[in-house]
């Protein structure tokens, strides 16, 4: 069963008030004006959505989560909430100018800001330290993504997740959902009504003989 064991509030967190937010509003809304295509929405993910999103992560046994696309941090700071005091978040964007703000705005040392692909994070997770991610989720617009592209980066992220992890995707169109039912072994689905405009969800499992080994210990 799923537990949310949020972290204890002694660990650092993201500066909040109404400076960030607008800061980080302003950062998104010109991330996608000058691409459009790798920002899935002018509009950052309701709380609805988030909350959503994670409550199927079992925070107990999580010690890797990575964000494909983080932007302005919208999950990124929730995710830091719940994750354990040995947990880590891999947070990877495309754009300088979301990973500089990430840098320059969350103080938690449980956080690495990479730039760089999505379709490079068997690397990307290699030189953070670690073998396997507990946990992928992606804000990537898979949609306006090329197929080749897409494919590769679900592709990648079955092959980085440790057995048992999960893929989980928020999206409004179902590109996003039919890759990830196209490659992992069982796909929960769900739809996020609240957001504007309403999230398609999808957590895909990756499930093996391995996965059922981890699961008995």
């Amino acid at each position: 069963m799923s537990t949310r064991e949020p972290a204890p509030p002694a660990l650092p967190k993201a500066p909040g008030g109404f400076l960030r937010f607008l800061r980080s509003a302003a950062i998104f809304f010109r991330g996608f004006v000058e691409n459009p295509a790798m920002v899935a929405s002018v509009v950052p993910s309701s709380q609805a959505t988030i909350e959503a999103m994670l409550a199927k992560v079992d925070w107990s046994r999580c010690r890797l989560f990575v964000e494909y696309g983080p932007g302005v941090g919208t999950f990124t700071t929730r995710i830091l909430e719940y994750l354990p005091p040995d947990g880590r978040l891999l947070a990877i964007d495309t754009n300088p100018r979301f990973v500089d703000f990430l840098k320059k705005t969350i103080d938690d040392p449980r956080l690495e800001v990479a730039l760089g692909s999505a379709e490079d994070v068997e690397s990307l997770v290699r030189a953070a330290g670690h073998s396997r991610a507990d946990y992928v989720i992606s804000g990537l617009p898979f949609s306006s993504l090329p197929p080749e592209t897409a494919g590769r980066i679900v592709a990648a992220t079955y092959a980085v997740l440790r057995d048992g992890g999960a893929f989980m995707t928020y999206q409004f169109r179902p590109t996003a959902k039919e890759l990830t039912q196209a490659r992992f072994e069982r796909v929960d689905t769900g739809l996020a009504l609240f957001n504007v405009p309403p999230c398609i969800l999808a957590w895909g499992w990756k499930e093996n003989a391995g996965a059922v080994r981890d699961a008995a210990e």
